[in-house]
């Protein structure tokens, strides 16, 4: 299985054509599977999507190839590994962005040639609470995330 431990990704960079390619062949699939995970999460934490709650489902969705902003990629030997940041453009200012994990096998391995979506990051973190030290760290959760936060390898 492909790790942080076991893929070198590049740089991030801007995409380019094989990214961009990439990107349109999971865009449906990125697209649906971020509207389940919304209505997943406003049942159980809504603070997933809280920066983009306002959005109906139709411009929360409405990014493209155009608004993939940076990419990073690593090649294993499964195939080749696209960390993407995508413009929610919709969202305004500040902007807000998706981070998103594909995959293309190569090799005979996993469809090789074709695309697979296989997350969009979800983050959960302890925030140490604020006072004396003896209050409980608080949980933040997030799937929305900004300019300023780096593309990193995320299993989820």
């Amino acid at each position: 299985m492909a790790t942080a431990e076991t893929v070198e990704l590049g740089e991030p960079h801007a995409p380019r054509e094989e990214s961009i390619k990439v990107f349109n062949e999971i865009e449906a699939d990125l697209k649906k599977t971020l509207l389940h995970m919304k209505h997943t999460y406003l049942k159980h934490e809504p603070e997933y999507f809280a920066a983009v709650q306002s959005l109906p489902d139709a411009a929360l969705t409405g990014f493209g190839a155009v608004d993939l902003e940076q990419v990073r990629v690593g090649a294993s030997a499964y195939g080749v590994h696209l960390f993407g940041k995508v413009r929610i453009p919709a969202a305004g200012d500040p902007p807000a962005y998706l981070h998103f994990r594909a995959f293309v096998g190569g090799d005979g391995h996993d469809r090789p040639g074709v695309a697979t979506l296989h997350a969009i990051h979800t983050e959960e973190r302890l925030v140490p609470a604020d006072g004396d030290g003896d209050a409980p760290a608080d949980r933040r959760y997030r799937a929305v995330f900004t300019r300023d936060d780096p593309l990193e390898w995320f299993d989820t």
